[in-house]
């Protein structure tokens, strides 16, 4: 029997993991979950991720475009999914007839969401959101009452139903920053607007990943958890162990090793000499894959069960590891990360190296990687 092929690289994704993850922050919120799978889910595929979200006991998926929903829906999900991003001119139809909750901001999408509901021959479901300072999307306080005003019109008309209102924290990775009160203040105020004029949401929600975790008077009556569902910290030097796992490895193999004289420089630019004599290994990935080029020179992988720092510029197709001496055979395992349970660095520590966050690292990574799923 043919061996099976080995991928050059990948990124191999652990639903248990995601399973674990929901189930445990599920738990620890007391209030319904919303996985949030946008961006192909952080990378890791929105499709896969919501299932194992589902599986797990997740009561929301959430989403940022029309176009990402309504994939859900062509991938065979039923259940209850919100969709927040669009621009005006959107297929709005298309989302109310797959039963999926749209967001509106403003009057002028509800009368988008109207015509569209005219020409879908069913009533939409609709969230509103407030902006309460994040000063992104969201109805401004001064327009509130108006938006409210008239959601509420065309709930009378029976045109749709307002299934929740919501906001977004902008420092809630900051436990103590005075914006995370002030911002549950204005939402708390726009609720009691909203209830003034007669709105009764089935979820009130402003809570996201670190917010569920760490200020339980955000948790309201939904948490909408990114981040953490696919097992990173959203407020590093925060958050408590809470036995999160990560589901995302990336690895690839070694193309090449060679000896490398002490004097000679790596890479474009010349940005790394090695001062002594060394031996570096190629990694067959680069930026065109989704590795920072800013992890150049700082960021390091596993290769023979040792940590191996970068050398010189990441570039388009490859990177160069500092081997230390060492010649492992080419085709040799390189973990550029992973969970970290065998000393391999993380999504947090490439990172760190590149000046980033760890959601843009496991969002970014991918081109001509492909995925794999495991069940560890």
């Amino acid at each position: 029997m043919s061996p099976l092929p080995v991928a050059r690289a990948e990124i191999v994704v652990d639903l248990a993991a995601i399973r674990h993850n929901v189930r445990r922050l599920r738990e620890l919120s007391g209030v319904q979950m919303m996985t949030v799978v946008k961006a192909d889910g952080y990378g890791h595929g929105m499709s896969e991720v919501a299932r194992a979200a589902r599986e797990a006991g997740a009561d929301w998926i959430g989403v940022a475009t029309i176009a990402e929903a309504l994939a859900l829906r062509a991938g065979g999900d039923t259940g209850r999914v919100l969709c927040w991003l669009t621009v005006p001119g959107e297929d709005w139809a298309a989302a109310v007839s797959a039963d999926v909750d749209v967001t509106a901001y403003s009057v002028a999408e509800l009368d988008e969401i109207e015509a569209a509901v005219a020409t879908s021959g069913r009533p939409a479901r609709v969230q509103l959101k407030i902006d309460t300072g994040l000063s992104r999307g969201g109805a401004p306080v001064d327009t509130w009452p108006d938006v409210v005003a008239a959601a509420r019109a065309g709930e009378r008309a029976g045109t749709w139903r307002v299934t929740g209102i919501w906001s977004h924290l902008a420092a809630s990775d900051e436990p103590e920053h005075p914006a995370n009160d002030a911002q549950e203040a204005v939402f708390r105020d726009a609720l009691a607007v909203a209830e003034t004029a007669g709105l009764r949401p089935e979820v009130r929600h402003l809570a996201n990943s670190a917010a569920a975790i760490l200020r339980p008077s955000a948790r309201f009556d939904l948490v909408r958890v990114g981040l953490a569902s696919y097992g990173l910290d959203p407020a590093p030097g925060h958050t408590p162990d809470l036995g999160l796992r990560p589901a995302m490895t990336v690895r690839a193999l070694l193309a090449q090793t060679k000896p490398l004289a002490a004097g000679a420089s790596v890479s474009y630019g010349h940005t790394w000499t090695a001062d002594t004599a060394t031996s570096v290994g190629l990694v067959p990935v680069g930026y065109g894959d989704g590795v920072p080029r800013h992890a150049s020179n700082t960021a390091q992988v596993q290769v023979d069960g040792k940590r191996r720092t970068i050398r010189g510029r990441v570039c388009m197709d490859q990177f160069v590891v500092d081997l230390d001496g060492d010649l492992p055979a080419a085709g040799e395992e390189v973990v550029l990360f992973g969970p970290g349970q065998h000393g391999e660095p993380t999504a947090q520590d490439w990172a760190e190296a590149s000046g980033t966050i760890s959601y843009e690292i496991v969002t970014r990574v991918g081109g001509r990687l492909t995925r794999r799923y495991v069940e560890s």
